[in-house]
């Protein structure tokens, strides 16, 4: 049995191969929810949506969301809509007392879905109308996640970090931000100076992420801020972390990241934006898996390998690495 902990694309690359190394009928995979919105009143799970529809062998690789060969006439129709009626478009918050009221699964992640900033396929939103439809009808977000996995046949356990909700929130030079708005509407443009998961005190990990996390451990190179943050905010995540073999591969390549914002990030909350910062952050991790041009010294055992995830070929190639790294520390 292994568990990934998985967020952004970094894990789902890694997944794409790892079937060939661990039996996906014995992986489990916990994803991050800090990335999720309210959008026009339906519920999108960016990270859980990546494995589900990598897993399920229709996601978009060319931009690694939502689905391959997917129409957006709705998307299409909402702004023309707008562009006609002369709404502004751009991220719309809902005010403030819309933030924290109406369906539980609110919490200062609520945008109107006028010219809505996300662009979002019409298979992709059926998924989100179900999703949202089913919370509704007072399923747990577990629940919900499984019943959608089913529909995509997926082989491996896929789980939410929690049931509750949690914001990851971009403090910058230009004020505070959802971090869908940093990322996707601004680029990662302005400068982060904190980064903070708005719920995180309240929310709780739930008995079947308790379970899996008693599994070795993975933590793909997904971003450590907003990808594993949002996990390792959670009230005894890190702790169960410390009491298992966890094996993390590094994003970087010593100060050079493959790709995203994690750079921006770690350098925002007062890591170094590279592979020492990415240990530092890591604390709980036993081994790491690094690249063959990375010779950072960690003080921890290291299996090096070449990490560009570009295809499966090379995701089997890192999974097997991340096997060897487990062996050592079992």
């Amino acid at each position: 049995m292994v568990t990934f902990l998985a967020g952004g694309t970094g894990t789902p690359k890694l997944l794409a191969g790892a079937a060939e190394v661990f039996d996906p009928a014995e992986t489990t995979v916990v994803a991050n929810t800090g990335d999720d919105v309210e959008l026009g009143g339906h519920l999108v799970c960016p990270d859980v949506d990546t494995v589900l529809f990598s897993e399920g062998g229709v996601l978009d690789t060319g931009r690694w969301w939502g689905i391959a060969d997917d129409t957006t006439e709705t998307d299409d129709e909402l702004h023309r809509l707008a562009d006609a009626a002369g709404l502004e478009s751009g991220p719309r918050y809902l005010d403030d007392s819309a933030q924290t009221s109406g369906r539980d699964i609110a919490r200062w992640r609520r945008f109107s879905g006028v010219a809505e900033f996300m662009e979002i396929g019409d298979r992709d939103r059926a998924v989100h109308i179900t999703r949202t439809s089913l919370l509704d009808e007072g399923h747990s977000l577990t629940d919900v996640t499984r019943t959608l996995a089913d529909a995509f046949a997926l082989d491996c356990s896929l789980l939410p970090m929690s049931d509750d909700p949690v914001a990851t929130l971009v403090h910058t030079d230009e004020g505070t931000m959802h971090f869908q708005e940093y990322w996707v509407h601004r680029r990662a443009d302005p400068v982060v100076q904190d980064v903070e998961f708005r719920g995180a005190d309240d929310a709780r990990i739930t008995d079947a992420v308790t379970d899996a996390l008693s599994e070795p451990i993975v933590v793909g190179p997904s971003n450590p801020i907003t990808s594993i943050g949002p996990m390792l905010a959670l009230d005894g995540f890190t702790d169960a972390l410390e009491s298992t073999p966890v094996v993390a591969v590094s994003p970087f390549v010593e100060d050079t990241v493959f790709s995203g914002p994690a750079a921006d990030l770690m350098a925002g909350v007062g890591y170094d934006p590279s592979t020492a910062g990415v240990a530092d952050a890591y604390p709980f991790a036993d081994a790491f898996v690094l690249d063959d041009d990375d010779g950072t010294d960690l003080g921890r055992p290291v299996v090096r390998t070449d990490t560009r995830i570009d295809g499966p070929d090379d995701a089997e190639r890192v999974a097997r690495a991340v096997e060897t790294a487990l062996s050592e520390v079992s």
